[in-house]
């Protein structure tokens, strides 16, 4: 199996749903499976990953599979910052 590469051009399939009208988002076509990747996990609602693919030439990644080359040490865009954790004051004045 050969190496996979974040340069490849990709495309994003959204989930067939068919009771309703749009997954949330339409099939995209990316220059880089890169910005694929990013696109799905950062910018896609959760729902509508659910059932999405991505496939990169021959090889195709579902949710888990597109998180796991967003995690990956060889994925080469910036990652968004994740929130920190949020702290309630009120709780603490209970």
């Amino acid at each position: 199996m050969r190496p996979f590469s974040y340069n490849t051009a990709a495309e994003l399939f959204p989930a067939a749903i068919r009771k309703k009208k749009r997954a949330g988002f339409a099939y995209r076509r990316f220059g880089t499976a890169a910005e694929a990747v990013r696109f799905a996990i950062e910018e896609l609602p959760a729902d509508s990953l659910n059932g999405a693919y991505l496939q990169v030439e021959e090889a195709r990644f579902d949710q888990s599979g597109i998180r796991s080359l967003y995690e990956s040490d060889a994925f080469p865009l910036p990652r968004r910052p994740r929130p920190a954790a949020r702290t309630d004051d009120k709780a603490d004045a209970a």
